[in-house]
């Protein structure tokens, strides 16, 4: 009976061993610290290409900063190679900004002076004496005539009515006027005289019955004194437009 006990409990620890043995199989794998491993060791790589990429472009952009900076200054100072501001003064009438300024007794210099005034593209002004010319006073013939007395006095200065006019902002001015006595009329000297052409460019103009403009453009040049001159020209009373545009299409502002 003692026999058949132990040989039960023989079996019963035998089987007691095997489960236990089972269950330490069961227990679950080690980790793959090799596999840890690199996965940490590429998180570090990565890590370290982007701090050093950020740091890259840091320093990138410092480096560039200056270089920005130059080009702003540079172009703040009048352009990528430095060059100097150019000239204000136009190499032709579509480039500049034009003042016709014209004195009319009769009409026949306002007339011309309207279509230089489209032909050109330019501003008009009428220059106006403050004591109208009647026809009595336009009576060559007679030597007491208001314009026979002025024309005789080389100092005579008309003086000029209406609103004035700036020449602030044009760089250059059509001077107009008649022909009287072979010269231009004396309010053309009051006019010049009291303005400054410095910096424009002055085209003078005429118109008679059949005088040339003369030196009278040499004359108010001289009384003047200041601006750049062309030579003038003259025209008929009853210039046609196909004559004053083709006149203006010829104009050399670089003449001298």
């Amino acid at each position: 009976m003692l026999k058949k006990y132990k040989k039960i409990t023989g079996l019963l620890l035998a089987v007691c061993m095997v489960l236990g043995l089972a269950a330490c199989g069961n227990g679950g794998a080690a980790p793959d610290t090799d596999a840890v491993s690199d996965t940490a060791g590429m998180s570090a790589e990565m890590q370290t290409e982007a701090t050093g990429t950020e740091a890259a472009t840091e320093a990138q952009t410092e480096a560039e900063a200056p270089e920005v900076e130059a080009e702003a200054a540079t172009e703040a100072a009048g352009g990528e190679s430095g060059e100097e501001t150019q000239n204000d003064t136009p190499d032709s009438l579509e480039e500049s900004t034009a003042l016709v300024c014209y004195f009319s007794a009769t009409g026949n210099t306002e007339a011309v002076a309207e279509k230089l005034m489209i032909y050109a593209g330019a501003d008009l002004y009428k220059i106006k004496p403050e004591e109208p010319y009647t026809d009595a006073d336009l009576d060559y013939n007679d030597d007491q005539s208001r314009t026979s007395v002025e024309m005789n006095d080389p100092d005579a200065r008309p003086a000029i009515g209406g609103e004035d006019v700036s020449l602030d902002g044009y760089n250059v001015v059509f001077l107009g006027y008649p022909i009287w006595w072979g010269e231009a009329p004396r309010i053309m000297s009051t006019f010049v005289e009291s303005h400054d052409f410095d910096g424009i460019t002055v085209i003078p103009f005429c118109t008679s019955g059949g005088s040339g403009i003369g030196d009278s453009a040499e004359i108010l040049e001289e009384q003047a004194g200041s601006g750049t001159w062309l030579e003038g020209t003259r025209f008929d009373g009853d210039a046609s437009d196909e004559e004053v545009q083709e006149w203006v299409a010829g104009i050399d502002l670089k003449a001298e």
